[in-house]
């Protein structure tokens, strides 16, 4: 129960965080959070090696999460390269 009261707060927490951001930090903190995500990919990689006892269950988590985070990534890219290119002369 601990753990889920944990949860919930920490969803009204970043909500509230994520709305006070105004929109010129927008963008650069979102292509910061492809290092997280980077991290999520290594863990999710660790996480489908893991022998639990439920042995589906490790390995299909696992690759949900490398699936999302590499959509997380390569759109945290895109996102960058389009605000960079703002920023060239013409």
């Amino acid at each position: 129960m601990t753990t889920f009261t944990i949860f919930v707060l920490a969803i009204f927490v970043g909500f509230e965080i994520i709305t006070k951001v105004p929109p010129t930090l927008h963008t650069p903190l979102m292509s910061g959070s492809n290092a997280i995500s980077g991290i999520t990919l290594i863990g999710a990689i660790l996480a489908m090696r893991a022998d639990f006892a439920a042995a589906w269950l490790a390995p299909t988590l696992g690759f949900v999460a490398i699936v999302l985070a590499m959509i997380n990534v390569v759109g945290g890219f895109f996102v960058t390269h389009r605000m960079l290119a703002m920023f060239k002369k013409k």
